[in-house]
C-alpha cells in the first residue's frame, strides 16, 4: 500500500514519526509536512507569498519532504508535484492533543486529511489525547491495523475518518466507538489579562468541561477512554434544507 503522511506539527513532529515508523515496514510511506508547527490553520491556503519544498532527513528516522505552506497546502504539493504515483491512503497525524467537536472546524491536522478527501483519496485524521502524550507508538500500532481494515472495507467518496486515541496504553482502553461529532462550543475561552505595562492582551485558555454522558459523541467516548472515530462528509449541505427553501418560492422582485 502506498501511504503519505502529513500533520500540521510539522515534519520533526513526534507523532509523525511514530507513524511512519510502524507503517513502513509493510507499506511505501512518504512523508510530506509542514516545515514548521502550523497548528490551528484550518484549511488555509498560501496565496501571497511563494510555497517551498525540500527533502530533509529527520533524526536519522528517514527523509521527508518539508513545505513552507500550511497542511492544504501539504497534501496539494504531495499529491500534484511532490508524488510520482497517487497514494491508497493519506493518514494526518498523529496530532497531540484531541480534535473532537466543533473544534475540527480550527484544526490543521483534520484540514490534511479533508483536502485528501477532496481528491477523492480515501483519509484519516488521527490525534491523541493529551498536551504532552506518551504512547505515540501504540496509538501507532492501532492505526497500522485499522489503516488496513479501512482499505479492506472502503470508504464512500468525499468521506473521512476523525480518529481520537486516549493517551493510555491500550490494555486499558475500554474500545472502540463510532460516534457523532460533539456540535456545541467547547471553545478555548479567551483570557483577559494585563501586561507588565497595564496593557490589556488576550490568551486562549483550556477547554471547558464536557457535561454530556452519551458516550456515543466524540468527545465523551474520548473521555470515557474509548477511541472514537467519527464519519465527517466532504459535502456540508444541508439538504433536507435545500427542499425547504425551495418550498420559499424565491424571486427578483
Amino acid at each position: 500500500m502506498k501511504i503519505l503522511l502529513c500533520n500540521d506539527d510539522g515534519v520533526h513532529a513526534e507523532g509523525l514519526w511514530s507513524l511512519y515508523e510502524a507503517l513502513s515496514d509493510k507499506h511505501s510511506v512518504v512523508v510530506v509536512a509542514p516545515d514548521r508547527e502550523r497548528t490551528a490553520a484550518s484549511h488555509s491556503i498560501t496565496l501571497h507569498v511563494p510555497i517551498r519544498v525540500s527533502e530533509v532527513l529527520v533524526n536519522g528516522r528517514g527523509s521527508a519532504f518539508a513545505v513552507s505552506g500550511t497542511p492544504a497546502d501539504c497534501i496539494k504539493l504531495a499529491l500534484t508535484e511532490v508524488m510520482q504515483d497517487r497514494p491508497d491512503l493519506v493518514i494526518s497525524g498523529i496530532n497531540p492533543g484531541a480534535n473532537i467537536g466543533v473544534d475540527i472546524n480550527y484544526s490543521g491536522t483534520f484540514a490534511a486529511a479533508k483536502e485528501a478527501a477532496f481528491f477523492g483519496i480515501t483519509a484519516l485524521a488521527v490525534s491523541i489525547a493529551g498536551r504532552q502524550p506518551v504512547h505515540y507508538s501504540q496509538a501507532s500500532g492501532f492505526i497500522c491495523k485499522f489503516s488496513e481494515i479501512v482499505m479492506r472495507k472502503n470508504l464512500p467518496g468525499g468521506t473521512l475518518l476523525n480518529i481520537n486515541i486516549p493517551d493510555l496504553p491500550l490494555k486499558q482502553l475500554r474500545g472502540v466507538k463510532v460516534c457523532k461529532q460533539y456540535i456545541r462550543q467547547m471553545g478555548e475561552p479567551l483570557e483577559k489579562r494585563k501586561d507588565p505595562r497595564d496593557r490589556v492582551y488576550y490568551w486562549y485558555g483550556q477547554n471547558s468541561q464536557i457535561q454530556e454522558e452519551d458516550s456515543n459523541l466524540d468527545a465523551v467516548a474520548l473521555k470515557q477512554n474509548y477511541i472514537s472515530i467519527t464519519p465527517v462528509k466532504c459535502d456540508m449541505t444541508d439538504y433536507q434544507l435545500v427542499d425547504d427553501l425551495s418550498s420559499w418560492h424565491l424571486r427578483i422582485e
